[in-house]
């Protein structure tokens, strides 16, 4: 067996023989390169013996020190002929085996599923038989001449059966009567145990069960497409691993001088070559044998397109085939990245990436992402607009919160093709951040996650020989099973991506009311942080980058009039919000006048003996600050710097003259218009919160002798 690797530059003295045949080379300064993946038959090698010449996915390959190598480690022209070198490891000689299987596997698979493409590139003329014989040295002509025995000899395995079970219930009456005895009833003797015709161990059943039971591994190992007519108990599991360790080998050697027709030697001499791997398989060859494909990216991005994408003929026309010429390798609606207490949904936009091992992705190609992920949101601005036509309300997701003028986040990434060469494992399903740059971002303004202008682009690294081998094996249900458990992963690892950068929060306001007012009225500092998923009628989510300076500030403010508490993008944040109302109790909403009274005690006992409570309009910043805010107070505190009571106030204050006081108490004697307020109740536990040193430091401007309006929360401890 021959290898050679996609896209590696060759010397063309070292594989010009190799390559008699094959199309689509481009020398460059006295180099060849194959821009093929998979299988070819070359009849001239071998002094015209031929051998098989397999070219390996590119991903194989390591760019070290500015050379490119096998594994990481090995120039491809050293190991070109498999069973001449002597660098490779046993497990690697091993892998090149079994890797040539799932490619051609994965080759067949893509064919029959896209029968228009053209990067597929067959002439498959092989035959087993013991005609004109050349000696074949590969695992993958052993499974395809055992699925063909398979396909065409129907007639020999009935032919087999039936020769086996004729006779098996027929009394040997001779033995019979001479080895048991009889009873006599009524004169006629009856035989409790009657012989029947024996037979030994049949060695033409042994052989079928051992060749079917390597059709049903390679069935369930490999995907291969085999019919079973028999209903044989046959070897699987353990008992059959134990076969692949040596014990089929001698099985089938203590069985082998009990054939004598032609197709049960042959069939033998299949099965041995399975376990052994062996030259000994003769290969009949009229013509060249090759099944290619060209661009196998086209290849990797219908196996990732498969296993994790959708249909995209069920997307809407223009979704993923754009409007501007360009086409999405990956796309699908799954749930939104932010904590939601209802399920939301959102657009997914992925693309395929192909490369040699560690190549990192070219700013082209970072960019034509980006635009995706434009054109996706535009297309959703127009499908709810009805200016794109969509029927289907399941693809019309609402992107922009109108109320925050938010928008969502949306999972946008490279996923790429990894081979661990330490490990050469194709059970690996772990999807990982890619170990280069793995993250990406185009914006507008900094800080800002919620801003149509910042998308932001991860990357990810899945195994090369799981997705293959998962593909070549066409299997629905695990298909399905992995798509599923994939689909969860990815949304698991951009969280983390944005964890990484942002802190994220639940809001939810004291008041439905004034939380609208304080959005509408702080808008701008606001615009990019803050969220409302389309569910959710009053939580928000809040969105901080954890390397900006000054946001302490805006928490703080926030916190005056939202219930403000961290929450994880998996968290529920309906659940956390009740944690923190759980914790700090209901939080009262809206504006409070700060009195200073060196008599509070006094003042308030008169309060609570009238209900009422007056505050006069003078000339000064203070007074025309209450005189422009006074309609909103909700409620009254009096202190002396310490010990304050605070009383919560009707609604409707309303202006009166000095006349009009009577039995009223008040601040600020001699003046001729009075703010008057309603008392509600008083409210001492509210009074215990409130913080000693909010007291003694009013907001700028204010002394703490003036009277002032502030939020009540900002009082608080």
């Amino acid at each position: 067996m021959r290898i050679l690797i996609e896209e590696h530059q060759y010397r063309a003295e070292v594989v010009e023989n190799i390559i008699v045949g094959l199309t689509n080379l481009r020398n460059i300064k006295g180099k060849v390169q194959v821009n093929h993946v998979g299988y070819y038959y070359n009849p001239v090698l071998n002094d015209g013996r031929g051998d098989t010449v397999f070219i390996l996915p590119k991903v194989l390959l390591e760019d070290k020190d500015g050379e490119e190598l096998l594994f990481g480690k090995y120039q491809p022209e050293a190991v070109i002929n498999l069973a001449e070198q002597q660098l490779l490891t046993p497990q690697e000689y091993d892998f090149v085996y079994e890797l040539s299987v799932w490619v051609y596997r994965s080759i067949v698979v893509f064919r029959d599923a896209h029968p228009d493409s053209d990067v597929v590139q067959q002439q498959l003329v092989q035959h087993m038989s013991n005609g004109r014989l050349q000696e074949c040295t590969t695992y993958l002509d052993i499974l395809l001449a055992l699925q063909k025995f398979n396909r065409d000899n129907e007639h020999f395995f009935f032919f087999v059966l039936r020769n086996l079970h004729s006779g098996l219930n027929k009394i040997n009456w001779t033995r019979t009567i001479s080895k048991s005895q009889a009873l006599v009833q009524d004169g006629v003797p009856v035989y409790l145990n009657p012989v029947n015709k024996r037979r030994q161990v049949n060695f033409d059943e042994e052989l079928l069960i051992i060749f079917f039971s390597i059709l049903e591994h390679m069935h369930r190992h490999y995907g291969f497409p085999v019919r079973i007519p028999v209903n044989f108990d046959l070897i699987t599991g353990a008992r059959f691993e134990a076969l692949l360790s040596g014990q089929g080998r001698t099985r089938l050697l203590r069985i082998k001088h009990k054939y004598f027709s032609d197709k049960a030697l042959y069939l033998w001499e299949l099965c041995y070559a399975f376990f052994d791997w062996s030259p000994r398989v003769k290969v009949e060859v009229n013509n060249q044998e090759y099944i290619l494909v060209k661009n196998f990216n086209i290849v990797f991005e219908a196996i990732i397109d498969e296993l994790i994408g959708t249909d995209r003929n069920l997307l809407p026309p223009r979704l993923a085939d754009q409007s501007d010429g360009k086409t999405v390798d990956h796309l699908w609606i799954d749930s939104i990245l932010m904590p939601t207490s209802e399920e939301t949904s959102v657009y997914y936009i992925g693309d395929s990436k192909y490369y040699k091992h560690s190549t990192p992705v070219g700013e082209n190609s970072i960019s034509k992402q980006f635009t995706y992920a434009r054109n996706v949101i535009q297309w959703s601005f127009d499908a709810l607009r009805g200016v794109t036509s969509c029927e289907d309300e399941h693809y019309k997701l609402r992107l922009r919160d109108d109320r925050t003028e938010g928008y969502n986040v949306l999972p946008n990434f490279f996923i790429s093709a990894k081979v661990d060469f330490k490990r050469l494992d194709y059970n690996d399903d772990a999807l990982q951040l890619h170990q280069g740059k793995n993250l990406h971002e185009s914006s507008q303004f900094s800080d800002r996650l919620f801003d149509r202008d910042t998308l932001l682009l991860s990357h990810y690294d899945v195994n090369f020989l799981f997705v293959l081998a998962m593909y070549a094996r066409n299997h629905a249900g695990s298909k399905r099973a992995w798509r599923e458990e994939v689909r969860q992963c990815f949304r698991d690892r951009v969280q983390q991506v944005l964890e990484q950068r942002y802190t994220f929060f639940a809001m939810q306001g004291y008041d439905a009311e004034d939380s609208e007012q304080y959005i509408t009225t702080h808008f701008q500092e606001l615009l990019g942080k803050v969220y409302r998923t389309p569910n959710e009628q009053r939580i928000y989510t809040l969105a901080i980058e954890q390397k900006s300076d000054g946001e302490g500030g805006l928490i703080h403010e926030l916190r005056q009039h939202f219930y403000l508490t961290e929450c994880k993008l998996k968290d529920n944040p309906q659940e956390k919000i009740d944690e923190q109302i759980q914790r700090q109790g209901q939080m009262p909403v809206g504006k409070c006048i700060v009195v200073d009274d060196n008599y509070c005690e006094q003042t308030a006992e008169a309060i609570r003996r009238v209900g009422r409570y007056a505050i006069g309009l003078g000339d000064t910043s203070g007074s025309l600050a209450l005189a422009e805010g006074f309609m909103s107070v909700r409620y009254l505190l009096l202190h002396k710097l310490r010990s304050p009571i605070v009383f919560e106030l009707k609604a409707g204050p309303k202006l009166i003259t000095a006349d009009q006081l009577k039995d009223t108490p008040y601040k600020m004697k001699g003046q001729a218009i009075y703010i008057l307020f309603q008392i509600e109740q008083e409210r001492p536990a509210l009074a215990y919160k409130v913080n000693q040193h909010a007291l003694t430091h009013p907001p700028m401007g204010y002394t703490v002798r003036q009277s002032y309006v502030t939020d009540v929360n900002s009082l608080l401890a």
